[in-house]
C-alpha cells in the first residue's frame, strides 16, 4: 500500500498530481489525514482522506509520500505516528517521497546523511548532511525521492509510478497525458 499523508497547509498540487499519476498506474493509494477525516491545504481545498493516521499500519506498507507546502510540512513533522512510518520504511527499504518543504523532515531525522537530496529554495539548510545536486529538480537516492516544489509535481508523480509499476508504466502515463520530456 501507497499512503500519502495530508496535514492541514499542505500543498494541493504537490498531493494531488502524484496521487492521479500513481491511480493511472492502477497502485493502491491511501490519503491519510493527520487529524480527523480530511486536511485542508495552504490554499482552501478540503480533501477528504480515506483514513486516519492512528488506523495506520505498517504490514503493508511498500511507500509513503510526503507533500509539501506550510505549513502542512510542520503539522506532519510534528505528528509522532508518522515518523514512526518513516523510521520503518526507511530501515525496511521501502520507498519514501518527499517534495518542496517536506524533505526537511527527512533532513531533521538524520536520513539524508551522505544522500542527494533536494528541496524548495531555501531549506537546502534543514537537509541536514544532504548533498544538493545543482541544477536537479528531481533526485533519487537510495529508497528516498525528493523534488523542489509544485511546478514538478506531474514528474514526482511519474518518478514514484516508474519505481513503484515500471518504466513502461511510466512512459505510457507520460503519453497519456501529453506530457513532454
Amino acid at each position: 500500500m501507497i499512503y500519502i499523508f495530508l496535514a492541514d497547509g499542505f500543498e494541493e498540487t504537490e498531493a494531488i498530481a502524484p496521487i492521479d499519476i500513481l491511480r493511472r498506474a492502477e497502485l493502491d493509494i491511501k490519503l491519510v489525514a493527520i487529524k480527523g477525516d480530511r486536511a485542508t491545504s495552504s490554499h482552501g481545498v478540503t480533501v477528504l482522506c480515506d483514513m486516519n493516521i492512528k488506523d495506520i499500519t505498517t504490514e503493508d506498507m511498500e511507500c509513503i509520500i510526503l507533500p509539501g507546502g506550510m505549513p502542512g510540512t510542520l503539522n506532519l513533522e510534528a505528528d509522532p505516528i508518522l515518523r514512526v512510518c518513516i523510521d520503518y520504511c526507511y530501515k525496511n527499504n521501502k520507498l519514501i517521497g518527499a517534495i518542496c518543504a517536506a524533505p526537511s523532515i527527512l533532513g531533521h531525522l538524520g536520513l539524508l546523511k551522505g544522500k542527494n537530496a533536494v528541496c524548495f529554495p531555501g531549506f537546502e539548510n534543514e537537509l541536514i548532511g544532504a548533498e544538493i545536486p545543482k541544477g536537479e529538480y528531481i533526485v533519487k537516492d537510495g529508497n528516498i525521492i525528493t523534488a523542489k516544489g509544485a511546478g514538478v509535481a506531474l514528474e514526482f508523480g511519474l518518478s514514484l509510478a516508474n519505481e513503484l509499476a515500471g518504466e513502461m508504466v511510466a512512459k505510457k502515463i507520460r503519453a497519456a497525458i501529453q506530457m513532454r520530456k
